[in-house]
């Protein structure tokens, strides 16, 4: 399996992980997606001091769908202190097991854009010569 988490497959598990009372429209899932990833870029943990409030909330609100999760680090400072580390981290699995489970997968996507050639003539595709 490909760990690989694409902006599609994000914005999949964003729709079909999201509390069926908000009502999340397609646009408004990938640009949640789009936004989440260019956070983490090609890792899958970023530190939480990087985010502002908002961002946060958005943060949470994909914990409260599985998607996301924290981890904290501790470490002793050099002068005895503990000092926390907090990290927010990808569940991979869980956002491709929704992908597998999902009822709209790519597929569909491709078969919605292929349907256009359904409506050609098939002399279309004979070379004349």
């Amino acid at each position: 399996m490909d760990d690989t988490v694409t902006v599609e497959d994000l914005t999949l598990a964003i729709k079909d992980s999201i509390d069926s009372s908000l009502v999340m429209e397609e646009e408004q899932a990938y640009m949640l997606a789009r936004h989440v990833l260019n956070f983490f870029g090609y890792s899958d943990r970023i530190i939480d001091n990087i985010l502002e409030p908002e961002d946060r909330d958005a943060f949470y609100m994909l914990e409260d769908a599985g998607l996301l999760t924290t981890e904290r680090e501790e470490t002793t400072l050099y002068d005895g202190r503990e000092w926390r580390i907090h990290y927010w981290l990808f569940r991979k699995d869980k956002i491709k097991g929704l992908l597998e489970s999902s009822p709209v997968g790519a597929s569909d996507d491709v078969s919605e854009e292929s349907a256009v050639y359904d409506e050609l003539p098939d002399d279309i595709w004979r070379r004349k010569e």
